[in-house]
């Protein structure tokens, strides 16, 4: 293309994002990752954080994802700053489906606690995502002060948080089966009957660990 051209695209992918059409947003959203250019990065993040339907949502993100992370991800740091949180919520998305550890500062103790279940989640996810090695003691040290929040969604996403951070997460679980809060110790031991048992789904370790718990704490 030349400049001419590709200004014209960029400024037609732009126009659609903006569309009433939903199905004109997903198509912009699939062309503007199947032909990335770095002057969409600004309207595809702008559209994020306003975006009603998720599979729109969900390419507009796949197409940050095919853009250079150099672009990209100071665009999204600027955007965790919003006070909008569903661009806030976004923006964590999108930088873990981009997986650059650059980013693993910005998802701080404030987002893994934050108020709002779904913000809150999705920065547990980006964490488990991009933690350093040398820092994934500490991180399933914080993940554990969340456990027994919310209904069986968050609470699951949680336990996969957790569970994905392999055995530096075992022993602050376990010392959370012990808490005298039934909704603390009755997740912790879920998610590990989860971790013993790979099969086990969450809703059924969750009940599993009511059991247990009801009988005393005994194991079988």
């Amino acid at each position: 293309m030349s400049s001419a051209e590709e200004h014209d695209y960029a400024a037609s992918i732009a126009r659609a994002l903006e569309s009433q059409d939903e199905s004109l947003r997903l198509r912009a959203a699939l062309a503007a990752g199947t032909h990335p250019h770095p002057s969409l990065v600004e309207p595809l993040v702008r559209r994020c954080g306003v975006e009603p339907d998720f599979f729109v949502r969900e390419n507009l993100s796949w197409a940050l994802t095919r853009l250079p992370a150099d672009d990209v991800l100071p665009r999204l740091q600027r955007e965790l700053t919003s006070k909008n949180l569903f661009a806030r919520t976004q923006a964590v998305h999108t930088l873990s489906k981009i997986g650059d550890r650059r980013a693993w500062p910005w998802i701080t103790a404030d987002l893994l606690h934050d108020p709002d279940d779904d913000l809150a989640r999705t920065a547990w996810r980006a964490a488990a995502a991009l933690v350093p090695d040398d820092e994934v003691s500490a991180l399933a040290d914080e993940l554990v002060k969340e456990l027994g929040r919310g209904d069986d969604g968050v609470r699951m996403a949680l336990s996969v948080a957790l569970l994905g951070l392999g055995e530096p997460a075992v022993t602050p679980v376990q010392a959370a089966m012990k808490s005298p809060e039934s909704a603390v110790a009755e997740h912790a031991r879920a998610t590990e009957l989860m971790r013993t048992r790979p099969d086990l789904a969450f809703a059924g370790a969750l009940e599993e660990a009511k059991r247990i718990i009801a009988m005393g704490g005994a194991t079988g």
